[in-house]
This record gives structure tokens, C-alpha cells and sequence, in this order.
């Protein structure tokens, strides 16, 4: 649901029609309050809880199951709130890894994990999960299809399933452009709608990974997908061949309308980027560098009910993933508040061994649901779990 807030903005800036450039900007589209993270106090940086904040887990391995576990993304349907993940014996995107799902009545209970897509089929092929997006009628789940593996560097495509009821799905289809053909691209986990609708989200285009922002007016999000146009920034020598700087992207809406995408910057500044479009996702400003800490990870971001502005990752200026923190901005120009969700604190001990399992926590993404905000995350690569806060504690 959108706030009357960013509709009323939206509306005003169709009327005047504000361009985009698409033209490079030295001005980050977002600031900070100074001292907003206190850097002397690592692992919860002086930030304190919200009132009301509460965690659950989802999902804990044991000796008889996959340990490995990343990516939760959430999703509120016909009155229940979805989980997906990622899952593997042990190794982070190995050949093995399949997608699990689980839904909830409360946020607070949730049903043992079922198979959403399985793990290849085909020698080398990997799966991964690549999030969710619902019109309310229907749920759609998309699942990422890497043919040669992750680690082979040719990046891959997405595919979709559909249910009415969050239980039954059908077979797999390829995600389709406006031009009639597959999206060549990996589908990111956090697709957006505008207030008229339109649907704002980054495919990593192949060969490779290149964050590319696309847009569709289709409203289940599975056919009609066009490039939006942005300048990625160079990268330099040392990094991977055929990965762009910016990487797994979330937005949020400013009240003028505008779009703001916030990326992961794989140059390892620890800080955040960001571009903004202001006509409807079609032209987007060159990736500027914010002052947003960030210990280079997936992240999320949105606005809250009455139009707040929220940012949701690990603030740190290492690598170390935590605390996981939500950052308000009542204009979406400048954040001035933050709660932590999790910190070093709460952090219970990784339990098994696995290939890019550490400790901290991981790729979080959120949704709105039933009076509170929700944050879908792993600890340590190994527990799926749910941070909520309620909404009156932020707004």
C-alpha cells in the first residue's frame, strides 16, 4: 500500500513533469545527521532498540539438515506473511542449493520449510531464490536460474511460478521483456511499486552481473520489463570480470515522486550508493557515493506508512555484518534517526562449518505488515530469522 503522502507527491510531479537526466551527479540524492553511528562502539554502534521490537525464527539447522541458509525475503498474502530463502548442505551458492519457503498466521509461528523450487536439474545449474511480488489475487515467487553455476561468471536468468493460494504453484516460465523475449538477467529480491503502479526493480544483466535498473506496468511483474537507462561507474583493475560496482539494489520514495535506488558497492568504500529517478524509472542519475555506512551487503530500503523513508542494513565500515539497523528520514534527503534490529550483543554462535559462512547478520529484506515493519534475515549464514518492529515506534 502506498501513503496518500507519496501519492499526493507523485501526482504533482506528473503534472509538471519533472525530467530525469540520466546525466552524471557529484550530489549524493540522500545525507546523514553527523554522529548519527557511533564507530567507537562496533557491533552495535550506540544505537538502541526500538520499543516493541521483537525476533522469532523461522527456520534452525540441526545435524540432520542443510545448513546453509541466506537471502529471506518476505511477503504478505491473503492474510499470511511468506518467507523464501536460499538453502544448501553447507556451501554458500553451491550446485545443491534449492529455494524453501514458509508462511506464518502471526509472524511469530511459522510451518516447516517446503520446496519452492528444487535444487538443478541439469549437470552444473544452480538455483537460487529471487523474491516475490503479489497483486493480492495471486502470489508470484521468482527463482534465479545460474545454467553454469555461480561461480562461473556468466551470471544467468529468472523464472516465476504462480499460486492463488500460496500453496499450489505452477511450472516454471521464463520473466519476459516488453520486446517479447526473456530477460536475460538475474531478477534482485525487491521489486517496488510506484503510486499509478508501475513496477521498479534491477536485474544483474549477463554475461555476468551488471545492475541494471528495469521497470514494468505489467502488475504481477512477469512480462513487460524494459532497461531503464544509467551510466554504471568503471570499475578498476582488481575487480571481477564482467560485475558491475553497483550490486543487489532496494529503493525508496521521496515525496516529489522521485526514486531512489541505493546499491552495495563492490569497490569496498563501505558506504552506500545511490542514483534517483524522477520519470518513472525510465532515466536514472549515475551512481554517486553517499555517506550511508555499509559493510557491503545486500540491503533494504522503503517507506513507511505515512511516507517515512527507512534504510535496513549492517552500518559497520568493515565487513563485519552487524548491527543490522533501520535508518528513518521523514523527506528521504536526510536521515537523522536509527534503531538497531540485532547487534553483537544478541548474536548467538555459528554452529557449523560452510564455505562463506561467518558470523553477523545477512542480506536482510522488509516488508509492511499488520502494524509493524518486518525484517527477513539470516544470523552467521545458518538461522533464518524475523526482526519486527511496530510501526508506531518509528513513525
Amino acid at each position: 500500500m502506498v501513503s496518500p503522502f507519496l501519492k499526493a507527491g507523485f501526482a504533482a510531479l506528473l503534472m509538471i513533469a519533472v525530467p530525469s537526466t540520466g546525466l552524471a551527479t557529484s550530489k549524493p540524492p540522500y545525507t546523514i545527521a553527523p554522529d548519527l553511528f557511533d564507530m567507537t562502539r562496533p557491533g552495535h554502534l550506540g544505537l538502541e532498540l526500538a520499543p516493541g521490537t521483537e525476533t522469532f525464527t523461522i527456520f534452525a539447522p540441526d545435524e540432520t539438515s542443510d545448513k546453509f541458509h541466506n537471502g529471506v525475503v518476505l511477503i504478505p498474502f491473503k492474510g499470511r506473511l511468506y518467507a523464501q530463502w536460499q538453502a544448501s548442505a553447507c556451501d554458500e551458492d553451491s550446485a545443491d542449493t534449492w529455494v524453501a519457503y514458509s508462511h506464518s498466521d502471526d509472524g511469530a509461528r511459522w510451518s516447516p520449510p517446503a520446496t519452492l523450487a528444487p535444487r538443478g536439474s541439469r549437470p552444473g545449474e544452480m538455483r537460487s531464490n529471487g523474491g516475490w511480488w503479489t497483486d493480492g489475487k495471486v502470489l508470484i515467487a521468482f527463482t534465479n536460474v545460474w545454467p553454469t553455476g555461480f561461480q562461473s561468471g556468466d551470471g544467468g536468468h529468472a523464472e516465476y511460478q504462480v499460486s492463488s493460494d500460496g500453496t499450489h504453484w505452477s511450472p516454471p516460465s521464463r520473466v519476459m521483456g516488453r520486446d517479447g523475449q526473456p530477460v536475460e538477467g538475474i531478477i534482485e529480491q525487491d521489486p517496488h511499486a510506484l503510486p499509478d503502479g508501475r513496477i521498479i526493480t534491477a536485474f544483474h544483466r549477463r554475461p555476468g552481473l551488471i545492475a541494471t535498473p528495469f521497470y514494468t506496468d505489467h502488475p504481477l511483474g512477469i512480462a513487460g520489463w524494459v532497461a531503464g537507462q544509467m551510466e554504471n561507474l568503471p570499475q578498476d583493475a582488481k575487480a571481477e570480470k564482467n560485475v558491475s560496482r553497483e550490486l543487489e539494489p532496494s529503493l525508496f520514495l521521496r515525496p516529489d515522486g522521485c526514486a531512489v535506488m541505493v546499491f552495495r558497492d563492490q569497490a569496498s568504500s563501505f558506504k552506500q550508493l545511490a542514483a534517483e529517478s524522477c520519470d518513472r524509472g525510465e532515466s536514472w542519475t549515475r551512481p554517486v557515493l553517499t555517506e550511508m555506512p555499509d559493510s557491503r551487503s545486500k540491503q533494504s530500503a522503503g517507506n513507511l506508512p505515512d511516507g517515512t523513508a527507512y534504510l535496513v542494513n549492517a552500518p559497520s565500515q568493515d565487513r563485519v555484518r552487524m548491527p543490522l539497523a533501520v535508518t528513518l528520514s521523514p523527506d528521504g534527503r536526510h536521515f537523522t534517526k536509527a534503531y538497531r534490529l540485532r547487534g553483537v550483543d544478541d548474536l548467538q554462535p555459528l554452529r557449523f562449518a560452510g564455505q562463506y559462512k561467518r558470523p553477523g547478520y545477512h542480506y536482510p529484506k522488509s516488508t509492511l505488515w499488520q502494524g509493524y515493519l518486518y525484517v527477513g534475515y539470516t544470523t552467521n549464514k545458518e538461522d533464518v530469522q524475523v526482526t519486527r518492529i511496530p510501526l508506531s515506534s518509528l513513525q
